[in-house]
């Protein structure tokens, strides 16, 4: 009996300590990073900017296991439009750091609050949100519509998804939930990771840098607070107060996404009508790297319909 114990305890530990064992974002790993640090009242960000110094400017938010690596291609498309592009990192994921707490609304919100203050963004502005950014996104300009020029959307993940059992157990169920995170999820990651590498890309590398978050201590916790934070709800209310302040909304969606299934165009078109909807037809989830140039064209369009 005290045997079994003994095995449990130590296959209950193995995950924890893997993760103990993962290195923390250092100053040797940001080194090789381009871009800027800033430090912000949660913590270091690390943030980049595109293209002419007097241009309109255009936030870029990434998704939820992806960092802002995933806009290499669209942001230099943007940069040749003449537009300003800011992305940057979101806590937990590439080279920003890895705050404790619960990622849900206002953690999010006060961070991009603290980056824009950080760089004198003070006018009107675009955002463009991918995945998890696309609830980022949609809830800054639904509670910031006078700073908004408008805001599009890529695969957004506040209105439907696909999270899997495993996700949704782990996002309902503190303690064990967390060991199961730890446990399972890195290989959930990977699978879903190499099932892409097939894939072509405009972004070359970019599976090996999703897969090196994984190395990083920090990651998986930030992915589950996440889950059980910002992605814990729809954001119906958000998009319906857009649609009343009449403000410009374009969503992107890819027609065989396994992740944001297409059929959240049909719930966005009830709760918003006015918002601009386009799809990508042999796209998946990974719009912003597999399918960069049709959502480049797209973009380009919303974009000179508002000028």
């Amino acid at each position: 009996m005290m045997w079994f114990f003994l095995i449990s305890g130590a296959l209950i530990a193995i995950p924890l300590m893997i993760e103990l064992t993962r290195a923390p974002m250092s100053s040797a790993e940001r080194g090789t990073a381009t871009g800027q640090f800033a430090q912000l009242s949660q913590g270091v960000t690390h943030y980049e900017w595109f293209g002419p110094k007097r241009g309109p400017i255009v936030v870029c938010i990434h998704g939820l296991t992806t960092p802002s690596v995933v806009w290499g291609s669209l942001s230099k498309g943007l940069a040749l439009m003449g537009r300003r592009v800011l992305t940057y990192d979101l806590y937990g994921r590439g080279y920003s750091d890895r705050p404790r707490g619960k990622q849900n609304e206002a953690f999010f919100i006060q961070r991009l609050n603290n980056l824009l203050h950080h760089e004198d963004i003070t006018g009107t502005f675009s955002i463009i949100g991918y995945s998890i950014g696309g609830a980022i996104a949609s809830i800054f300009a639904a509670t910031h519509p006078n700073r908004i020029g408008q805001l599009i959307l890529l695969a957004p993940a506040e209105i439907k998804i696909n999270s899997g059992k495993l996700a949704k157990l782990v996002a309902k169920t503190p303690i064990l939930g967390d060991w199961l995170m730890l446990a399972f999820y890195p290989r959930q990651l990977r699978k879903g990771i190499s099932a892409e590498r097939k894939l072509a890309t405009h972004i070359p590398g970019i599976a090996d840098q999703q897969e090196r978050e994984l190395r990083n201590r920090g990651f998986m916790p930030a992915v589950l607070s996440s889950l059980r934070g910002i992605l814990s709800k729809l954001r119906h209310k958000e998009h319906r107060a857009m649609h009343h302040a009449g403000l410009p909304v374009l969503a992107i969606w890819g027609r065989n996404d396994a992740v944001i299934p297409i059929g959240a165009a049909d719930a966005l078109a009830e709760w918003s009508p006015s918002t601009i909807q386009m799809i990508v037809d042999d796209a998946g989830h990974g719009l912003p790297y597999t399918h960069a140039n049709q959502t480049l064209e797209i973009i380009r369009k919303a974009m000179a319909a508002q000028t």
